[in-house]
């Protein structure tokens, strides 16, 4: 009995570390399906929102505070950071790269004289710290099982808005052909103003809801911005619901692979996406798959 309710808990772990990843990746696939750029500091976002959340919630004692304050702060970052962007649209990937490398430095400086290179945590609230029992001898936080809560109202509301409004479908064209949706008199640097905060505040998000769990550290969105590219590449650039499955799936490799085979487990993700770019070359749900 104690080993199927370890195997939930794996899977339940498992699950809301691929719903964090995918409101993450959910943001990357965004910006890099519709706007076309290669954004390497993305994972810059999701370190900015835990630090947010940490110095938010010490000044307002109130996580759920501090994170309404800090989600209008990711936007306007947001849609400061694409003026920057604006220029290279149209120009070549490397300069992407350069310029959000660049920025990669400057949020890691930043990050570095505001809060300095300790480790932070940030208190979960006071009634989600309690854990259901499952048996005499596990249990399992409440507070994770908020996390995927979120997670997936947020990943319901995106199909909604992307599936049923007007917005949904200037961004699924926008990903498809540009320059026919500027035709059709649509508004393309609004449009992409919109994606890119959105994109922003998404991965800001994400960390502020996972600070108190994984704790706020320097460089902490170096490996979710590896991961969140491995997700959009299997689940296919643009696609949201290849992001989804694609983060899924992630998650329960990267859970199972710490758990039964730790000495591989930092090859287990990358042996994921291979074995779907073999079979899908464009990803899960990629243009050309």
């Amino acid at each position: 009995m104690d080993s199927v309710v370890f195997f939930l808990i794996q899977v339940l772990n498992g699950v809301q570390y691929g719903l964090l990843l995918f409101v993450v990746a959910s943001g990357l696939t965004l910006v890099f399906g519709i706007m076309g750029i290669v954004n390497l500091a993305h994972g810059s976002f999701y370190m900015v929102g835990a630090y947010l959340a940490f110095a938010l919630t010490q000044a307002t004692g109130n996580l759920w505070l501090a994170i309404l304050l800090a989600v209008p702060l990711t936007v306007v970052l947001g849609l400061a950071l694409e003026l920057l962007f604006r220029p290279l649209y149209r120009r070549d990937h490397l300069y992407q790269v350069l310029l959000t490398y660049g920025l990669i430095l400057v949020f890691e400086e930043g990050r570095s004289l505001l809060f300095g290179d300790d480790v932070h945590g940030v208190p979960i609230p006071a009634w989600l710290t309690v854990s259901l029992p499952l048996t005499a001898d596990l249990s399992y936080p409440v507070y994770r099982l908020g996390i995927s809560a979120v997670c997936l109202a947020l990943a319901g509301g995106m199909y909604l808005v992307i599936a049923r409004t007007r917005l949904g479908m200037a961004i699924r064209a926008g990903s498809s052909n540009r320059e026919m949706v500027q035709l059709l008199g649509i508004d393309i640097g609004w449009l992409n103003r919109m994606v890119f905060a959105a994109g922003v505040a998404l991965a800001g998000f994400a960390g502020m809801i996972a600070a108190p769990v994984a704790t706020v550290f320097p460089g902490m969105g170096n490996e979710i911005l590896i991961l969140s590219f491995v997700v959009v590449v299997i689940g296919g650039i643009g696609s949201i619901k290849g992001a989804f499955l694609g983060a899924l799936l992630i998650g329960l490799a990267d859970t199972f692979g710490q758990v039964f085979a730790p000495s591989v487990a930092g090859m287990t993700v990358y042996v994921l996406m291979a074995a779907v770019l073999l079979w899908r070359p464009a990803g899960l749900f990629g243009r050309g798959a």
